[in-house]
């Protein structure tokens, strides 16, 4: 009979990871910890589709390399911040530059979905709201 208690038991923990993976993150920061890169705040927002640059210096440029070598990011800035949207690139490794006059700053961002994975989520989110 305690064996029957245990495996409802870890049935009902696993049924909300089960619900949680469907959740899993659109990219991954990895930040440039270098001291010179120090002033330049390296973030995602909440829901991780969006990178957020910041600094207390002009941002002059931003670009972004593909795996396949092609620029899908190439912003000239001129502003203390900046927020790049990442839906509209591909899935895969992209290493972002972010000028700042004379300091180049290179710091990587990885894309686990695709976009359209996205709006796919999207649109079942509109459907189960009518």
């Amino acid at each position: 009979m305690k064996t029957v208690y245990i495996i409802i038991f870890f049935t009902f923990l696993s049924i909300p990871l089960n619900q949680l993976q469907a959740q899993n993150d659109f990219a991954i920061l990895e930040k440039n910890v270098n001291v010179r890169a120090k002033g330049l705040i390296q973030k995602l927002n909440a829901s991780k589709d969006t990178l957020i640059l910041q600094s207390d210096t002009f941002i002059n440029k931003v670009y972004a390399v593909n795996m396949n070598y092609k620029r899908e990011v190439d912003l000239a800035v001129r502003r203390k911040s900046v927020e790049i949207p990442l839906k509209n690139l591909s899935k895969g490794k992209h290493v972002f530059v972010a000028v700042q006059s004379p300091v180049r700053i290179v710091f990587v961002v990885k894309i686990l979905r695709d976009n359209s994975v996205l709006l796919a989520m999207e649109e079942d989110k509109l459907h189960s709201n009518e």
